[in-house]
């Protein structure tokens, strides 16, 4: 069994900021986008939010690149190039699980740091290819996901599964440090014992639960098959996703 953790959502480089919270309420604001998309801002009710955190870039009439796409307790997200190929080479697939994080600030844009706001666990693993159609579309999604739309790579690849976002900014989903650089992250002292891919180097390390985490990347794997500790942790961080009050 194995944990990825997958960067994803607005920050300096896709959006030109983070995404905000919002009432307690961390409103994840997927990466804008000209191409391979019908939906727009707006049509996810996040065209003021969106223009807020670009300040002006981006309106409810940009489309964005919807992905992970969460309904009804189901999570569809798509992945191709290099992000894909190390998933592949990692054997990523059905039983895993995703946990989708992002730049996320408060008001007026304080306190700027990564959360944890998703998460997707693995019933099935779909191969699209270079060329997909509407026949590749998810079942019960409104929308039409992005990698089912025009050309991608050949590896071009989705995963489907039971999945949900975030409605509180629970403690125990954020992972930088209070008061610290975004990339220095608080974990759980079993990761650096199980490893996780990109980040081997023990200059990365600060103990036992401080990661420094690369500049760049999307997808980090570790597997936990064999970590009780790991798969509790895991337990735990699913159901404060799923909890929806404080």
């Amino acid at each position: 069994m194995k944990i990825i953790f997958s960067r994803k959502g607005f920050d300096s480089g896709s959006g030109g900021g983070p995404s905000p919270i919002i009432g307690g309420c961390p409103i994840t604001l997927p990466i804008p986008t000209d191409h391979r998309s019908e939906t727009t801002y707006g049509d996810l009710g996040l065209g003021n939010h969106v223009s807020v955190a670009s300040k002006g870039r981006y309106s409810g009439d940009s489309l964005c690149h919807h992905d992970p796409m969460f309904e009804g307790g189901r999570c569809a997200f798509g992945q191709t190039s290099a992000a894909q190929t190390h998933l592949s080479n990692n054997n990523v697939g059905v039983g895993d699980v995703f946990l989708f994080f992002g730049l996320f600030a408060g008001p007026n844009g304080r306190d700027r740091h990564h959360r944890i706001f998703g998460f997707l666990q693995v019933d099935e693993v779909r191969t699209i290819g270079a060329n997909p159609s509407l026949k590749d579309q998810p079942t019960g999604f409104s929308r039409r996901h992005p990698h089912t739309l025009g050309a991608w790579n050949l590896n071009d690849t989705m995963y489907i599964g039971r999945g949900d976002v975030s409605t509180r900014d629970h403690d125990g989903l954020r992972l930088s440090v209070p008061g610290g650089p975004v990339s220095l992250w608080r974990v759980p002292t079993w990761l650096r014992r199980v490893g996780l891919t990109y980040h081997s180097r023990d200059d990365r390390w600060q103990g036992s639960d401080r990661l420094n985490i690369v500049a760049r990347g999307q997808e980090f794997v570790c597997d936990i098959t064999d970590d009780h500790d790991a798969r509790e942790w895991l337990v735990e961080v699913i159901e404060l996703v799923c909890r929806k009050s404080d």
